[in-house]
Order: C-alpha cells, then sequence, then structure tokens
C-alpha cells in the first residue's frame, strides 16, 4: 500500500478521548487507511500524520466520516527500502 503524509490544522483543539480514537481507528479499517505515526508541529497548530491507504480518496473519505480535517493529502516514499521495512515491522508490531 501507498505510504500518505496527512496535515491537519486542527493541533490546537486536539482533545481526543478514548470514544474519538475508537470511532477514528473504526472509520479507517472501514477505509481501508492505517494510521502509523503523528508528528506535531513546534508551535503546536498543526499535525503531520503518516498512513497507508489505497488512495488519497480513502483517507480524505475517513477523514470526512470521522469530522477531521485533512488538509492536505500527500503521497510519500521512505527514504531507502531499509527504513520502509522497519516502519512497517514497527507499524506492524504495534497495530
Amino acid at each position: 500500500m501507498a505510504l500518505y503524509m496527512i496535515e491537519r490544522g486542527f493541533a490546537e483543539q486536539l482533545d481526543l478521548t478514548d470514544g474519538d480514537v475508537e470511532l477514528i481507528e473504526e472509520v479507517n479499517g472501514e477505509e481501508g487507511v492505517r494510521w502509523l505515526f503523528s508528528f506535531l508541529s513546534a508551535d503546536r497548530r498543526r499535525t503531520y500524520c503518516l498512513y497507508e491507504a489505497p488512495s488519497p480518496d480513502a483517507i480524505i473519505a475517513a477523514a470526512r466520516r470521522a469530522n477531521v480535517p485533512a488538509d492536505a493529502v500527500v503521497e510519500v516514499s521512505a527514504a531507502t527500502p531499509q527504513f520502509s521495512d522497519r516502519l512497517r515491522d514497527w507499524a506492524d508490531a504495534i497495530g
């Protein structure tokens, strides 16, 4: 599956409950989307989330259904095949 970086402009309002997280994970699964990792900008105003997904449309559909923004969706690739393998292994271990 392809890797995508999603930029979200809601970090300053980020206060997700366990129920919110469960809903987002459920919706992501139904859309074939898998969250891998997130970063918070230094000014705490934006998040950058790394996902595996079949397409940008799947990410946007999941975001809409979960009522979270997806301001920009960019397909990315791992810098090296070894990094990509380690990232997937790590995601499998926590997922």
